[in-house]
C-alpha cells in the first residue's frame, strides 16, 4: 500500500502542475489600446496600422494579438490588443517604436490631409486565473467577437470571478461560445479592483444571437446565478448597468480572425 501511495503522489503532482500551466502560467502583460478617429480618418487610421504599424510593433517586440472595430461604430473606433513580457519591456519597445525613422516617415506621411486619431485610451491587463490560454488563430471566415466588461458590486469580484471560473465559461462553451481570453486590469490601472474584461467569439451574428438565447434559458446558469447570489449572502455581484458589450469584427490585417 505504501508503494502505491508514493506513486500516485508524483502522478497528482504533475497533474495539478498541467492543470496550472495550461491557466495560470501566462503573466505576460497586455495592453487594449483605443483610438477615435477624427471623422473620415477611419479608413486612413487603418490603412496605416496595415501598411506600417503593426509590422513595426512586431519589429520592436510587440505582440499584435487582435485588431477591431465595433460593429457600431459611430465613435470612429479601433480597439486593439497588444502584450508584452513586461510593463518595463514595454516602455522599451515603444521607446524605439515611436524613436524608429520608418514610423516616423508614416506617421507624417498619414497626416498630411490632417490629424487622425482624435483620442486614445490604453488599459494594462493580466489574465485572470481561470483565463483559458490564448489562441490566436485565424478562421476561415472572419468571425465575430464580443467585447465584454462588468464591473462588479463593491467586494464582489471574488465572487464574480468564483462563478465563472466554476460555471459561467463551462456553460458559454456549451452553447457554442469561444472563450477567447479573461483579464482584470492590473493593480495600478482604473478598475482594478472591481473589473473582468473578456472575449467571445462567435461564428456570426446569428451564432450571437442563437447562443445567448440559449445561455439565458440553460437551468444550469440560473442554478449557478442562485447559487452565486447565496454565497454572495443575497446581494447582487454587479452594479447596476454594470454589463457593457461591443460586437466587434476583425480586422482584415489582424492576427486573431
Amino acid at each position: 500500500m505504501k508503494s502505491l501511495r508514493l506513486f500516485f503522489f508524483p502522478l497528482t503532482l504533475a497533474l495539478a502542475f498541467a492543470s496550472f500551466s495550461l491557466h495560470g502560467a501566462d503573466d505576460r502583460v497586455f495592453e487594449m489600446r483605443t483610438y477615435y478617429a477624427n471623422p473620415g480618418k477611419l479608413d486612413d487610421l487603418m490603412t496605416r496600422f496595415r501598411d506600417h504599424t503593426v509590422a513595426l510593433f512586431e519589429k520592436h517586440g510587440m505582440e499584435n494579438i487582435g485588431y477591431f472595430t465595433p460593429v457600431e461604430n459611430g465613435d470612429n473606433a479601433l480597439i486593439y490588443f497588444l502584450a508584452y513580457p513586461s510593463r518595463e519591456a514595454r516602455k522599451a519597445s515603444w521607446k524605439a517604436f515611436i524613436s524608429d525613422p520608418v514610423w516616423k516617415a508614416a506617421f507624417e506621411a498619414s497626416k498630411k490631409d490632417g490629424k487622425l486619431v482624435a483620442k486614445i485610451e490604453s488599459r494594462f491587463l493580466e489574465f485572470a486565473d481561470y483565463s483559458p490560454k490564448l489562441k490566436i488563430r485565424k478562421s476561415k471566415s472572419p468571425r465575430l467577437f464580443e467585447l465584454r466588461t462588468y464591473t462588479a458590486a463593491e467586494g464582489m469580484l471574488p465572487q464574480l470571478d468564483y462563478r465563472f471560473k466554476t460555471d459561467t465559461i463551462g456553460i458559454f462553451e456549451n452553447h457554442g461560445m469561444t472563450n477567447v481570453a479573461y483579464w482584470h486590469p492590473m493593480a495600478d490601472q482604473e478598475g482594478a479592483s472591481n473589473t473582468l474584461i473578456y472575449i467571445l467569439a462567435y461564428d456570426n451574428a446569428d451564432a450571437h444571437e442563437k447562443a445567448w438565447a440559449g445561455f439565458r434559458a440553460d437551468p444550469d446558469w440560473k442554478a449557478a446565478a442562485a447559487r452565486s447570489k447565496e454565497r454572495a449572502g443575497g446581494k447582487g455581484l454587479l452594479v447596476k448597468k454594470g454589463v457593457q458589450s461591443i460586437l466587434m469584427e476583425p480586422a482584415d490585417y489582424s492576427p486573431m480572425r
